[in-house]
């Protein structure tokens, strides 16, 4: 089975970190969230994977160039104009075979795709979408299934006094090829916008209520795996907090110096209380104090003095003497 990772999008909600930064690339424990997910698959035995790009493309490419670093073939779809959610996928589908993934590169999880193939393949349907439960339904699109799982319909960001489902949509698919005869003919997708590309296509507005409507079946996945789809700033910060605290299921790549302490930068004298994680080349003034949970990404300067506590620090931050970071996100000045 062949995978597509979806990391087209501008992430408009996490600006202005995305001003700068495709979305894929935003950082969860100093590493970019797509980076989890490329060595997620490589765990769960993919070899071979396709990802689209617009935003910043080059960005992605020189992290990832044609993924032999991560034990994975990738390779690229540039898209001049964005095609939708499933439109994307359509474009490559011969790459992607007759059975295949597809897995949004801002997603950050630990999902078990071996188990969610083994569900797809028992079941006569052209689709699986993992999914899970959630009490804050208003947040998410979700899905309403019958007993046997499968898929009857959806409501997208229901109240919860009015949700007759609370197994949110996590956006991670596994497909059999002839869902592709579901999507809309060019120029007539539900969700495209004027100046959208003819062939723009969406899962949840096109492809799943063409499936409902022709009777075809398809099935809902229930997941207990952490997944956070760094969706907003608040969601990216508690991401990184979360996988710091060991409750997703990630690879670290510092050695722990002390107790719930990993740096791969020397600490000095700075007073440093787990958990926290130090990324490469950080430069600690005197008197530092670092109050877990935190996360100082690689290249940071931290002023003579400073304080920070339960906050992250993307890459290059300086922080100047004296200064306090509590409960937030800090990142350096672009240009774009």
């Amino acid at each position: 089975m062949r995978a597509m990772v979806l990391a087209a999008g501008l992430g408009t909600r996490l600006r202005p970190i995305t001003y700068g930064m495709p979305k894929p690339m935003v950082p969860v424990l100093n590493r970019p969230v797509m980076e989890h997910t490329v060595r997620l698959l490589t765990r769960h035995g993919f070899t071979e994977a396709v990802a689209n790009l617009h935003w910043l493309p080059e960005v992605i490419e020189g992290h990832f160039g044609d993924g032999s670093e991560f034990g994975l073939g990738l390779s690229y779809n540039h898209e001049d104009r964005l095609l939708g959610t499933a439109g994307g996928v359509r474009e490559v589908a011969d790459f992607l075979g007759d059975s295949f993934l597809v897995v949004a590169g801002d997603a950050l999880t630990d999902l078990d795709f071996g188990a969610m193939r083994e569900f797809h393949e028992s079941h006569d349907g052209l689709a699986t979408l993992a999914t899970k439960r959630v009490a804050d339904t208003d947040q998410f699109g979700v899905v309403i299934a019958g007993e046997d799982g499968r898929i009857q319909g959806f409501q997208e960001k229901p109240d919860p006094a009015e949700a007759l489902s609370d197994l949110a949509n996590t956006c991670i698919y596994m497909f059999r090829s002839e869902v592709f005869d579901y999507f809309p003919a060019p120029g007539t997708s539900k969700a495209a916008k004027a100046d959208d590309a003819a062939e723009f296509a969406d899962w949840a507005m096109d492809v799943f209520p063409a499936l409902l409507e022709n009777d075809v079946p398809f099935y809902s996945h229930e997941i207990d795996a952490y997944w956070n789809d760094i969706g907003n700033l608040d969601e990216l910060r508690q991401g990184n907090l979360d996988a710091l605290g060991g409750l997703v299921e990630v690879e670290v790549g510092a050695p722990e110096v002390v107790d719930g302490v990993q740096a791969a930068s020397p600490l000095g004298d700075a007073e440093v209380t787990a958990p926290v994680l130090i990324g490469e080349g950080v430069e600690l003034g005197s008197g530092i104090r670092i109050v877990g949970p935190a996360v100082v990404g690689d290249g940071c300067r931290l002023g003579d003095r400073s304080i920070v506590s339960d906050a992250i620090l993307l890459a290059e931050t300086e922080l100047p003497a004296d200064a306090i970071l509590i409960g937030g996100i800090a990142a350096r000045a672009t240009n774009a």
